[in-house]
């Protein structure tokens, strides 16, 4: 079963054309979907102009050789590594659900295509949609800070959930019709409208912030190199000069991690 297109079966009733247009559809609809987002929200014409103003107050030129870099350290590690988690099991969470995303719809495109892929794809498919629910249910129960920290019920749903909610629908949706033989039906039905929400709720959900947020990461990597920093004041609590700032005479001499305490325990005070 591991090793056999799940949508091969499809062709007793429905055409291979059709399936591959419904995969078309959904590709233009995230392309329209994020157009019509940074669009709607200014996200770009914010960042761009973000930009212009970081090099206005840049205390030095990015030259071509560290922009590059700069850009190699930001795909590695706030893209391919989701460097920007601190926390360790969110980070795990999300990298289940990031690449088991990728693994998913990259084999259902190949599966969907060429029918008589081997049997890797189908595997990859498996494997796919199983790292999405790990990674996304563990995220839902668990790890979500309004869940976790702020002690509402994990089953409380708001319209910024519909990304999660939709891809955990399609990717076990896609698990269980898989699992049940494939082929058109009930199962096949309700895995199909829950990917359609998926890919058509775009303007609706998180899931244009996955292209939004490397371009995030550059820039803030970009204003801590070019000195611009955001306009925020550079000093961190590690440096001297920082500690002769404080006003009261007792924090003067404070050590550098005093007041850190709360850092020892999970915020759970509920």
């Amino acid at each position: 079963m591991l090793a056999t297109n799940p949508f091969a079966g499809l062709s007793a009733s429905l055409s291979p054309a059709v399936m591959q247009g419904y995969v078309i559809v959904m590709f233009i609809l995230v392309v329209a979907g994020t157009l019509f987002d940074m669009v709607h929200k200014g996200s770009a014409a914010y960042f761009f102009e973000n930009r212009r103003r970081s090099k206005a107050r840049a205390a030095r030129r990015v030259g071509g050789g560290e922009f590059a870099s700069i850009a190699v350290q930001t795909a590695v590690v706030d893209v391919l590594a989701s460097g920007e988690f601190c926390n360790p099991r969110r980070r795990v969470a999300h990298l289940l659900g990031m690449y088991g995303f990728v693994f998913h719809v990259l084999a259902t495109v190949v599966l969907v295509f060429n029918p008589s892929a081997g049997p890797f794809w189908a595997q990859l498919w498996w494997i796919g949609a199983l790292m999405i629910c790990v990674g996304g249910y563990w995220f839902w129960f668990f790890i979500r800070v309004d869940v976790a920290a702020e002690g509402h019920s994990p089953f409380r749903i708001v319209r910024a959930d519909l990304f999660i909610l939709s891809l955990l629908a399609s990717a076990t949706l896609a698990l269980i019709w898989a699992a049940a033989g494939g082929g058109t039906g009930v199962l096949f039905g309700l895995y199909i409208l829950a990917t359609t929400v998926l890919f058509a709720g775009v303007p609706w959900s998180k899931f244009a912030h996955m292209f939004f947020k490397p371009a995030a990461a550059l820039e803030k990597r970009l204003v801590k190199a070019d000195g611009s920093a955001e306009n925020l004041p550079t000093q961190t609590r590690d440096d001297p000069e920082q500690q002769k700032r404080h006003s009261m005479q007792l924090l003067l001499d404070a050590p550098m991690d005093m007041g850190l305490g709360i850092k020892r325990e999970a915020p759970r005070h509920y």
